[in-house]
C-alpha cells in the first residue's frame, strides 16, 4: 500500500502516525495493498483557495477529499481492486483550532479528520442522518481499533 504523506504547512505533524493510522483504516476496510493514497497538509490560505475553488465556500476548511478510481470498500473475502484511492488534504491550523475546542490534541484531531477524509474517498458521506450515523459509527470505530492498536504498539 502506498500512502505518501507531504506536510507543505508551517506546522510540524506526526507523520509517521497518520500514515500508521491511514494503512490501520484501510486495511480495516479491506482496501487492495496496491493502492494509493496520497496526503497534503496545507496552511490556511491554500486550503481556503481550494475550499472556493471545488466546494465554492469561503474560508479555509479542515479536510478535503479528492477520490480518484472512485474505489469502495472491500470484504473480508473480495478485497477492492488495486488503484488510486485518491488524496485528502488536512489543513492543520483548523484541526488546531477544532482540537482545542473539542478538548484533545491536534494530532488526534488530524487522525480524526484522516479517518473521515479516507472515507471520502471510499463513496461515504454524511448529507443525509442515516449516512451521517453509518460514516460516523464506522469512522469511530477505525480511531478506537486504531487507538488500541497504538497501545499495544508501546
Amino acid at each position: 500500500m502506498s500512502i505518501e504523506i507531504n506536510n507543505e504547512s508551517t506546522i510540524e505533524v506526526d507523520e509517521a502516525a497518520i500514515q500508521r493510522l491511514s494503512a490501520f483504516a484501510l486495511d480495516t476496510m479491506h482496501v487492495h495493498a496496491d493502492a494509493d493514497l496520497a496526503i497534503v497538509l496545507v496552511d490556511e490560505g491554500a486550503m481556503e483557495q481550494l475550499h472556493v475553488q471545488w466546494m465554492d465556500e469561503p474560508g479555509p476548511t479542515d479536510v478535503l477529499s479528492f477520490p480518484m478510481d472512485e474505489l469502495r470498500p472491500g470484504t473480508e473475502e473480495a478485497q477492492t481492486p488495486p488503484g488510486l484511492l485518491g488524496d485528502i488534504v488536512l489543513c492543520p491550523q483548523v484541526a488546531q483550532s477544532q482540537a482545542e475546542t473539542a478538548g484533545h490534541s491536534t494530532l488526534d484531531e488530524l487522525l480524526l479528520l484522516t479517518t473521515h477524509g479516507i472515507l471520502h474517498l471510499l463513496g461515504f458521506d454524511h448529507a443525509e442522518p442515516d449516512e451521517e450515523k453509518e460514516m460516523f459509527g464506522i469512522q469511530r470505530d477505525i480511531l478506537l481499533g486504531f487507538t488500541m492498536q497504538e497501545r499495544h504498539r508501546g
